[in-house]
């Protein structure tokens, strides 16, 4: 008999393989990984409270408040549990060595106790492991454009689905690590929430006593939203603060063409029929219920699509849902191999089949179906990059600017000579605040911060972005198109903004004469592919006094409103001379203060409110009602 240890030992070989080929020990830099660097470095130096303001970005921004900080917070936990002998690159590389290998690993599994072979578990795991398709959680988007918090969250769900399988055969106990996992799905990535709570439905719905196990299930979904209440809840209070990204068309045609134009999501459908037509030979009775989770979610994302936008719901776009799907198409394929292969005298054989089958259904028409191997030069790393761009020097010369923000005219740098917006590119301007300690505007990916909104269509109203920030690059800014934008409306929005340093390609600098025909701009350095130009009228960055303290200088005002070159937030008190000042949110999504006297200078304070402090409680709340059924459970 074939030894039982070999399957996982070949699934990790090729894992580890591929790995070191494109991850290798550096961090990457490709599309958005520098974005992610930057959003741990302030896990580790801010501290993992979420509602922690960062001044780095788009005027300052609580930046884990308002994104899933779930890996960033392991990553803090990483950092914490190596006595901080490990820096941020090095925690950011073993944080993406981790979402590489985590849904293979969690699939196989699964797999592994729902098929009772290792070898039949072989297969769906390579799929997992290797799957691209256009899902946001596969290799191409999910680990080598950077979405490592998607493809983190869709490697816990498995993990779920393992933590439920034996309440599915029929224990009696609900498993309470379930509500934990919840958690940990929603705050790696909410859009796989929805994922998450059909698995614990199903779960519930597969034995008898349905109306228990079902109430159950409301108290498995309610605990973990308790767990995750630390973030969700203020999140969902101050949800203007953020302008949903709805780039994607969502609509179900354009959905569907997408899913039947990938060989291999439909060959994994036609698995799932076979799986459900003779479900009888599933070897586990108990994992049958997994095959009703890729019906479940097209009802789920049909209904996102046809009413969501309807009813304003942008923040669940249904092609995010679609991660869910694919991995319900993955388990109902491999339970369809399963019991195809069940009767199989050498189900080694028929494995080692399937892998080869896998071979021509990795293609695909916009994107592979599976990623087998990675490509030369797709998977750039932050030394190289960094030598070719030579953005030492480039950060060398920001240094040294006159004081001020940065402006960034892109989002990215192109990393080859075609024209297309979609060319192979890097937010590595991201971590300007990190190199220099100087605050930027732009230079990171599509972001949902209000001043991000004004930079990219002239508005910090909260609506929704359907462009990303690398088709407006080298287009528009302040949503005018380059060549249109006035020098004066430029120095207005340039001053309101604290900006006092701009950075643009040398390509787009003749379309740019709000900066070469304009008398309060100074051009100044040529560093490789970037040129410098600073501004006579630039502010001093606000200047920290504290921990989530800072003061501002003005020049002598007069009472009344007074726009501020820092990012509005709900959570700013602000006094000047020791007397508190009104707050409001300007339109240009910059705070207002009403000065009740002449002042030089403001001082703010950013402090946790009642959301906040709720939230808090809400999730001590969950974790001590969970401890507490956990502490009775063995004595009952």
């Amino acid at each position: 008999m074939t030894r039982a240890w070999l399957p996982l030992a070949l699934l990790a070989a090729y894992a580890v393989a591929f790995g070191w080929r494109a991850l290798g020990v550096g961090p990457l830099v490709s599309d958005d990984h520098p974005g992610q660097l930057y959003r741990l470095a302030h896990a580790i130096t801010l501290g993992p409270v979420p509602w922690r303001f960062n001044p780095g970005w788009w005027a300052g921004y609580a930046e884990l408040q308002y994104y899933p900080p779930g890996f960033a917070w392991l990553g803090a936990l990483i950092h914490l549990a190596a006595g901080g002998a490990l820096d941020v690159t090095a925690v950011y590389a073993m944080l993406v060595w981790l979402a590489w290998l985590l849904p293979g690993a969690t699939v196989y599994a699964l797999l592994r106790r729902a098929l009772g072979d290792p070898w039949l578990a072989l297969p769906g795991a390579f799929v997992a492991l290797t799957l691209s398709a256009g899902c946001r959680s596969g290799v191409e988007e999910g680990l080598r454009w950077g979405l490592i918090a998607a493809r983190l969250g869709w490697g816990v769900l498995p993990l779920l689905a393992l933590c439920l399988l034996r309440w599915a055969e029929g224990a009696a106990r609900a498993p309470l690590a379930s509500a934990a996992l919840v958690a940990a799905v929603i705050l790696l990535h909410p859009a796989h929430a929805p994922t998450a709570a059909l698995l614990v439905a199903l779960a519930a719905l597969h034995s008898a006593p349905r109306r228990r196990r079902l109430g159950e299930a409301a108290l498995i979904l309610a605990a973990g939203l308790g767990l995750a209440g630390v973030w969700l809840l203020p999140l969902l209070v101050h949800l203007r603060m953020a302008l949903p990204l709805a780039w994607a068309d969502a609509t179900l045609p354009a959905l569907g063409r997408g899913l039947v134009s990938q060989p291999l999501l439909v060959a994994l459908a036609l698995l799932s029929v076979v799986a459900w037509r003779r479900r009888a030979r599933v070897p586990a009775a108990g994992a049958r219920w997994l095959l009703g989770l890729a019906p479940a979610m097209v009802v789920v994302i049909a209904l996102d699509a046809l009413v969501g936008e309807p009813l304003g719901l942008a923040w669940l776009p249904a092609d995010r849902l679609v991660d869910g799907l694919t991995l319900g198409l993955v388990l109902g394929g491999a339970l369809g191999f399963g019991a195809v292969a069940a009767g199989c005298a050498r189900p080694a054989v028929a494995a080692l089949v399937a892998l080869v089958v896998c071979v021509p259904l990795a293609w695909g028409p916009d994107e592979v179906g599976l990623t087998l191997w990675p490509r030369p030069r797709e998977w750039p790393r932050e030394a190289e990059v960094t030598r070719g761009l030579r953005m030492d020097a480039l950060w060398e010369a920001i240094r040294h600017a006159p004081p001020g923000r940065v402006l960034f005219l892109r989002s990215a740098v192109p990393l080859d000579w075609r024209p297309e917006w979609w060319r192979p590119h890097t937010h590595l301007t991201a971590l300007t605040p990190l190199r220099t300690g100087r605050a930027i505007v732009g230079g990171t990916f599509t972001h949902p911060a209000p001043v991000a909104g004004l930079v990219y269509t002239g508005s910090a109203a909260p609506r929704p972005l359907t462009m990303l920030a690398e088709q407006r690059d080298g287009q528009t800014l302040f949503g005018r198109p380059l060549e249109a934008l006035p020098p004066a409306v430029f120095n207005e929005l340039a001053r309101a903004l604290g900006i006092g340093v701009v950075v643009a390609l040398e390509e787009d600098v003749g379309r740019a004469k709000f900066l070469t025909e304009n008398p309060s701009v100074t051009s100044g350095l040529r560093v490789g592919s970037f040129r410098l130009f600073t501004l006579a009228e630039g502010r001093a960055e606000p200047l920290p006094i504290g921990a989530q303290r800072w003061r501002i200088s003005l020049p002598v005002a007069a009472p009344g409103w007074l726009s501020l070159p820092v990012a509005y937030s709900p959570l700013w008190l602000a006094r000047a001379d020791g007397v508190p000042l009104a707050v409001r949110r300007g339109e240009r999504g910059l705070l207002e203060v009403a000065l009740v006297a002449p002042g030089s200078s403001v001082e703010l304070e950013h402090r946790a409110g009642f959301a906040e402090w709720t939230g808090v409680a809400l999730s001590l709340g969950a974790g001590l009602l969970l401890a507490a059924r956990w502490w009775r459970a063995p004595r009952a």
